[in-house]
């Protein structure tokens, strides 16, 4: 991820900046594309929720998945609300950072709820983490870590 966030922070939903090399190394990230007006992101940020839940805060050990999230709310301060409301205790990128229009461009973002699962590169797992988690729940983060290149970390 040093490749996707160089030179930027991330903050945490306290509001935090946090280091996106330290926090996201060695782990598949979700670029979570939503906003708080957005009803049917309203309607599965929940959803990603319980499933981020599970899998990091639940899991003995966590398991090494990251979401941030990019907003296309209308202001910082309905970001912060949104986060505070809704969210996991993800990070996410700062509202006023102009980054989140190059990123949308990247990953082709034409629509919102959007969540992209993405290797350490950046490179693309699936621009459909919304649907896999719907169809498949947790199961499908196995499917990711297999495609992030990354589980060779994790054995003994």
């Amino acid at each position: 991820m040093v490749d996707v966030f160089s030179g930027r922070l991330l903050v945490s939903k306290d509001g935090r900046s946090v280091d996106p090399e330290e926090a996201l190394q060695n782990k598949v990230v979700g670029l979570y594309f939503s906003a708080g007006w957005c009803s049917p992101c309203r309607d599965f940020t929940p959803v990603l929720c319980d499933f981020y839940t599970e899998l990091v805060e639940e899991s003995e050990p966590p398991a090494p998945f990251e979401v941030v999230f990019i907003s296309s709310d209308h202001s910082a301060e309905e970001m912060g609300r949104h986060m505070r409301a809704m969210h996991g205790d993800w990070l996410a990128l700062p509202f006023h950072d102009p980054y989140k229009h190059d990123l949308k461009k990247k990953y082709n973002i034409t629509a919102i709820p959007k969540l992209v699962i993405v290797k350490q590169t950046g490179e693309v797992i699936t621009d459909k983490g919304r649907k896999q988690i719907r169809d498949k729940g947790l199961s499908c983060f196995r499917n990711w870590l297999e495609g992030a290149d990354i589980f060779q970390n994790f054995s003994s």
